[in-house]
């Protein structure tokens, strides 16, 4: 049986953690660094860390503070935002990070997939979608959520996956904050469609919405931010009650 990984998310605004609700109603959380150490010390499965803004204000990534939380942790790290050629991947991966996580990057540019990919390895490649519904179709939103591609989301992470992507990371920005529980609806459509590992993402609220992810096919890791930064849920509560309910973690 794959283990199940539980991942903390680290959105990060001018060099602050920051979290909001349907991608909106941004707030100051905490220091990264500090904030890295601790999940690192909690039994975090991997750490997700994303300069939400790097893309919009079409700048680099914060490299500074990406080293630094890269020299505090020994768990596997995904790095995104700001992500649009090679050169960026290369920077990135140097800075320490594991995984490297495309969006709008690889909207404006799908080919950047295939090459980093070929370069760097498929399980390097990440392919972060944010997804809304519109009108009742999935479609793939830009720029932190911000602009609709008009985009078909679900053909989209097909056509990621063929082009090199090793795993998907699932944003519903539907669910973004609210905490009512994961969108299993839209991960049970991309699942149905891919064979690599799929990251859930927005709308974990309690323990329980863990374990309803996680008894659907083809979800591989539950990741959130806000329950695990306030403390509403600790990480190693969580996979004690995981294991009791039968899914596969590591202790």
């Amino acid at each position: 049986m794959i283990t199940k990984r539980i991942i903390p998310c680290l959105d990060v605004r001018n060099g602050r953690v920051v979290k909001g609700k349907n991608f909106e109603g941004i707030q100051d959380v905490s220091d990264p660094v500090e904030m890295a150490k601790f999940y690192n010390r909690e039994g975090a499965d991997e750490l997700v860390f994303y300069d939400i803004t790097a893309s919009v204000e079409e700048r680099g990534l914060f490299t500074d503070i990406l080293r630094k939380v890269a020299s505090e942790i020994f768990i596997p790290l995904t790095v995104g935002g700001g992500i649009n050629t090679l050169e960026d991947f290369d920077r990135v991966l140097k800075c320490g990070a594991d995984k490297v996580s495309v969006n709008s990057g690889a909207i404006r540019n799908p080919d950047i997939i295939g090459q980093a990919a070929k370069k760097y390895g498929d399980q390097c490649v990440v392919l972060s979608m944010d997804i809304k519904r519109v009108d009742g179709v999935f479609r793939l939103f830009a720029k932190g959520g911000r602009e609709n591609t008009g985009i078909d989301a679900l053909q989209w992470a097909v056509d990621g996956v063929n082009s090199g992507a090793g795993e998907l990371v699932v944003n519903s920005i539907d669910t973004d904050g609210v905490k009512g529980g994961f969108d299993l609806e839209l991960l049970d459509a991309i699942a149905a469609r891919v064979n690599v590992p799929i990251i859930a993402s927005g709308g974990a609220g309690k323990m329980e919405d863990f374990s309803e992810l996680f008894s659907h096919e083809g979800i591989d890791a539950g990741l959130a931010a806000s329950i695990f930064h306030y403390k509403e849920i600790r990480i190693e509560d969580l996979k004690k009650y995981l294991r009791d309910q039968g899914v596969e973690v590591r202790l």
